[in-house]
């Protein structure tokens, strides 16, 4: 496995691409994001050899920033194929849809959850534009994801999806199984239910199945998002959310 600029990889499959108006705005945002990143990334090559070339810093001491690794060329999904029976955040009418694949032992998944996710919830999400679906890609090796993956399952199965979503990324996966329950606990489960779900492995089958859907829907790495069914990779800041959601509302 290879590792990339704010994701961790898997693999890649091709989709047809599904044109429509508001898909088409939002992928010509996508190149326009990527093709300014690049133009700053060329500029800063060319600032740091002619300073190498007077006497000044190297090219290696000159810092060049994150550029967005955003995927303009890839195929538009069909939202359909995405969509299963997970959790939502936000209301079902919301106008743009989000679906997250995600690894809770992801750094790059727990950066977006700090930095990001709060944001995309206040502006977005709580006025009723956008509704989050959070799908599992848990990535063979990160050793607590799985059942990190099926301890959020299961305590959606008492209604509290996000509470122990929230409480994994917060608290981390290190402690396994034994620091899952409790978190149960905490949250105010019925840790007896919780526990059976989770030592019988009976959501295994739904995370394996989010994983698969990533697959096919060309998913690489974590996090991944689809926005409208455009594909945006990484931990992005959320000037690249904010600028993507707004071409789709438009």
């Amino acid at each position: 496995m290879t590792e990339t600029y704010e994701t961790h990889e898997h693999t890649k499959e091709p989709h047809k691409e599904n044109a429509s108006k508001g898909q088409s705005k939002v992928y010509k945002t996508l190149r326009q994001l990527v093709f300014v990143a690049l133009v700053q990334v060329i500029l800063l090559v060319i600032i740091a050899f002619q300073l190498n070339s007077l006497g000044g810093i190297s090219a290696d001491e000159l810092v060049i920033p994150d550029v967005p690794d955003t995927q303009p060329t890839a195929p538009i999904v069909d939202m359909d194929t995405l969509i299963d029976d997970d959790a939502v955040l936000g209301s079902s009418n919301a106008p743009i849809t989000i679906v997250e694949f995600s690894d809770y032992e992801c750094p790059f998944c727990a950066r977006f959850y700090a930095q990001t996710l709060q944001q995309i919830e206040t502006q977005y999400v709580d006025t009723g534009k956008v509704k989050l679906i959070f799908r599992d890609f848990p990535l063979s090796f990160h050793q607590q994801a799985q059942k990190a993956a099926e301890a959020a399952e299961c305590a959606g199965e008492q209604g509290k999806y996000y509470e122990m979503h929230n409480a994994l990324f917060e608290n981390g996966v290190e402690g396994g199984v034994t620091s899952f329950k409790k978190f149960a606990l905490n949250l105010g489960l019925n840790t007896a239910m919780f526990n059976t779900c989770l030592d019988t492995g009976a959501m295994a089958s739904e995370i394996q199945q989010d994983f698969l859907d990533g697959q096919r829907a060309g998913v690489q790495g974590t996090p991944a998002f689809f926005i409208n069914g455009n594909l945006v990779s990484g931990a992005q800041p959320f000037s690249v959310f904010e600028q993507v959601i707004e071409a789709a509302l438009q």
